[in-house]
């Protein structure tokens, strides 16, 4: 049985694009909890601003790297450190009571 190759890369570039449209979200979060709280808020803002284009911008050159069948490179690797920032920036918004509401 021959599989066809075609379905894999769909499920990669939906996948991709699922990642991207989550990390907006989350991002637009964060930016909205930030907002008003000074320094550590702007910070905590432009990371989160800085992960997100990251992650779009490697997502974008992985999808189009896909239809030449290069490998995925520092692709995984980057994704996986955002992914750990953001919920390292969650934390901080926690701990320091950033993600509570405005008094």
């Amino acid at each position: 049985m021959t599989r066809d190759p075609g379905l894999q890369a769909e499920r990669t570039r939906l996948a991709w694009r699922r990642t991207a449209l989550t990390l907006t979200a989350v991002t637009v979060l964060t930016l909205r909890l930030s907002f008003g709280r000074g320094a550590v808020g702007a910070l905590l803002a432009a990371a989160a601003l800085l992960g997100w284009a990251a992650v779009v911008g490697v997502g974008h050159r992985r999808i189009k790297a896909m239809a030449t069948c290069a490998s995925a490179g520092r692709a995984l690797p980057l994704s996986a450190l955002v992914i750990a920032g953001y919920a390292a920036i969650g934390t901080l918004l926690v701990i320091t009571g950033l993600g509570s509401a405005p008094r």
